[in-house]
């Protein structure tokens, strides 16, 4: 028997988990999510902003970390249109302009927020630090016009939204959303040069880096990868992707927890009796 456990086809192990995943998600399976001080700061910065106020998202990640940050931005967004915070979306990363687009456009619909008086998505321009600093001065210089279709290229100062926002002394907060080192170069030139509150939402490898940039209050707050994203949404108390993916990932982390303790128990049983032959 204990050879077997010893030497068990990964093909086995593969079913197991593909099962832990299958099985949870056809049943609905829940389970509590405990809300962490950096993903609650950012959720109580926004509930002390007025009704009018502005935040700026940047949606600084490619399709390969949708699975992660795009909940993070629905929550995000629902929360900022249910507070009637006006929103500005922009992209640093080539391949993310469709991607905050659509994700603005979907949570409007949910909350019945208006394009181009409750929020405007910029989309992409080239240059990541030209931009950055280039918005300090004016946004309009860099993004002549947003990115809807709609408008076809209408001056960006001619957009109702827009008209009172010149750069970051009318913004409240940038938020990254980052699956790389944009929040760092956010923070580095925009909030040390211009002293602009900066917040992140990034995906679980690269967390580590960012809890030195909380201890020095250049974050003032963070949403660690899936699970910051279903502590926001449990915020929010709007339960949805990041919730039901955070049951799932967690059956999943029980059956290779358990089949970790399984192999050295078994490990070292089968080694003292080695010993003692």
């Amino acid at each position: 028997m204990l050879k077997k456990i010893m030497q068990i086809d990964r093909r086995i192990i593969f079913i197991l988990v593909a099962l832990a995943v299958i099985i949870p998600t056809l049943l609905k399976v829940s389970f509590p999510i405990t809300v962490s001080e950096p993903t609650r700061k950012l959720y109580d910065y926004i509930e002390d902003l007025p009704p009018g106020s502005t935040v700026l998202i940047a949606f600084d990640y490619g399709p390969s970390s949708m699975a992660e940050l795009q909940p993070m931005g629905m929550a995000f967004l629902r929360h900022c249109f249910q507070k009637k915070i006006r929103v500005i979306g922009m992209t640093l990363v080539t391949d993310g302009a469709t991607l905050g687009y659509e994700i603005m456009q979907e949570a409007a619909k949910t909350t019945d927020a208006i394009d181009g008086e409750d929020y405007v998505y910029l989309g992409f321009r080239p240059g990541t630090i030209q931009v950055m600093l280039g918005m300090g001065t004016t946004i309009n210089s860099i993004f002549e016009s947003d990115y809807s279709e709609s408008r076809k290229g209408k001056p960006l100062a001619e957009i109702p939204m827009m008209a009172e926002i010149k750069n970051y002394d009318q913004i409240d907060l940038v938020l990254d959303l980052a699956s790389s080192s944009t929040t760092e170069a956010w923070i580095a030139y925009i909030n040390t040069r211009y002293n602009q509150k900066i917040a992140a939402g990034v995906t679980g490898v690269i967390v580590s880096q960012m809890y030195p940039y909380l201890q020095t209050d250049q974050l003032i707050g963070l949403m660690p990868g899936l699970l910051g994203a279903a502590e926001y949404e449990t915020l929010i108390d709007t339960p949805a992707k990041a919730t039901k993916r955070m049951s799932v990932q967690s059956f999943v982390h029980l059956l290779v927890f358990s089949l970790v303790i399984l192999g050295n128990v078994a490990f070292f049983i089968q080694k003292r009796e080695n010993e003692n032959v």
